[in-house]
């Protein structure tokens, strides 16, 4: 029988002993998926599968345009996509090709919220889907108007709209404005503004959302440049709300400002990854970060897919997965990542 002394040595060491993050690893899926090469697709993850909708591409015959597309796939495994709809850029009746608008999977269903100026005017419509093939405009003129790149969420029972600009030489004689207001909604039709001017600089050009510890996460952004601000505003600041009307600013965050960044919640931890700035020539980054709590970050090192920006990230099945995204500059590729836990080191302690 070991001695009171021996059992308590080894709860003590027990107690003491560091705790050990987790490890991830990096597999490719595919380097050239089925759809199309694009950018600033929304995601969903609903019914066991992986939805990609929409997105900006180049003209793919060759033109000088650029493309918004309104096509939806699906997969289960991220290796076999179907193309649930075709693209249709001017049938009515359905969504208009957009990128960088909002998405999110709320009440059972697929959701976008907003668009973006490609087709030379806003898109503040709303539209939502159980099986992305039949899709119903819930509204078509919501009333926090006509805006790009806005941050969308899903807490505590509504849709959350945040942040995001106007942008003139895409839609001359629309007034310039940056927002930082916050709007929700618990049907997608009505709307509330909770907030017309939060704490944070006004910001957007987020992919994806991060909702963590009953709070919502802002976690830098930026600015396009426009003709009376030709420079970009980039921040990588970190700010949260539980109310959307109550904020925080938890930290200025060690990675590098950004926008166009992916950003996801997987394994109890906020994720932020790749995105562009101007402070390399490429442009794009491929680093990978993640905090449990939003004031502490870990780098992932030793990225293995390519710099990009505008990606796509789901979480689905146990995995994080990057998806697509534009690399160098703004060249579209349909590349498909997974990222697994591979060993949790972490002591249980009860």
């Amino acid at each position: 029988m070991k001695s009171s002394s021996t059992i308590l040595a080894l709860l003590l060491f027990l107690v003491s002993f560091p705790a050990l993050a987790a490890e991830y690893k990096w597999t490719q899926i595919s380097k050239t998926a089925k759809f199309a090469k694009r950018d600033g697709a929304g995601a969903a993850t609903l019914g066991g599968k992986m939805w990609i909708l929409g997105g900006w591409a180049d003209d793919p015959a060759g033109g000088t345009a650029h493309v918004g597309y309104n096509d939806v796939w699906s997969s289960a495994d991220g290796l076999n996509w179907t193309q649930v709809r075709p693209n249709t850029p001017n049938k009515p009746g359905i969504w208009e090709g957009r990128h960088c608008g909002g998405y999110a999977v709320f009440d059972n269903k697929m959701w976008i919220v907003g668009g973006d100026p490609l087709l030379k005017h806003y898109q503040n419509d709303v539209w939502s889907s159980t099986d992305g093939v039949n899709w119903k405009e819930v509204t078509a003129d919501a009333p926090w108007g006509g805006r790009t790149m806005h941050v969308t969420m899903v807490h505590d029972g509504k849709i959350w709209i945040m942040g995001g600009q106007t942008v003139s030489q895409f839609v001359p004689g629309v007034p310039e404005a940056f927002y930082n207001d916050v709007w929700c909604s618990s049907d997608g039709r009505n709307w509330k503004c909770v907030t017309a001017k939060a704490p944070w600089s006004p910001r957007g050009m987020i992919q994806g959302s991060v909702v963590l510890h009953g709070r919502m996460w802002l976690l830098g952004g930026g600015t396009y440049d426009t003709p009376s601000h030709p420079k970009r505003n980039f921040y990588n600041d970190v700010w949260s709300s539980i109310d959307g009307v109550n904020w925080r600013k938890d930290t200025v965050a060690p990675w590098a400002p950004r926008q166009y960044h992916s950003v996801a919640v997987f394994d109890n931890k906020m994720w932020v990854m790749a995105g562009c700035n101007y402070s390399t020539p490429e442009r794009n980054r491929n680093d990978v970060w993640y905090s449990a709590d939003g004031v502490n970050w870990t780098e992932l090192p030793n990225t293995p897919w390519p710099t990009r920006h505008a990606g796509t990230v789901f979480v689905h099945n146990g995995h994080l997965w990057m998806v697509a995204g534009s690399h160098p500059g703004s060249t579209p590729i349909n590349d498909v990542w997974r990222l697994d836990v591979v060993h949790d080191t972490t002591p249980k302690r009860k």
